[in-house]
């Protein structure tokens, strides 16, 4: 059974911050076996990211394939995501206590330029 598929929109305005390096994706808790895509067959790596928008900012952990990751990916750059996807999950554990959440897939990362702030303006002497 497939997974439902939710596209993303996005403002104009969103920044993707990178906030950590990609790290593997495995199937069991383990750590023996990478989760593949299942359209590619690639290995799927987790990216942290900091979705910036308007007034608010919020951490969010996004399932990219190997193919799909750049080079010059690093903390503190941005990056876009492509055919952003969320998808709702939910399973009983086994202490019978349910856990939810959504996750994030894109096909790839575009990478922008690292986020640089502004030093502020020295005021004149009077």
């Amino acid at each position: 059974m497939a997974k439902p598929r939710i596209r993303v929109g996005l403002l104009e305005s969103t920044t993707f911050l990178v906030g950590a390096m990609p790290v593997p994706k495995y199937k069991d808790w383990e750590k023996t076996e990478f989760a593949t895509d299942w359209d590619s067959g690639q290995p799927l790596y987790l990216v942290t990211v900091f979705l910036m928008e308007e007034e608010r900012a919020e951490a969010l952990t996004i399932e990219v394939p190997k193919g799909g990751l750049p080079n010059g990916l690093m903390p503190g750059v941005t990056v876009r995501p492509v055919e952003l996807f969320a998808s709702p999950w939910a399973r009983v554990n086994d202490r019978g206590q349910l856990g939810q959440g959504i996750s994030f897939r894109a096909d790839s990362l575009e990478v922008g330029q690292p986020l640089t702030v502004a030093a502020p303006e020295k005021k004149a002497a009077a």
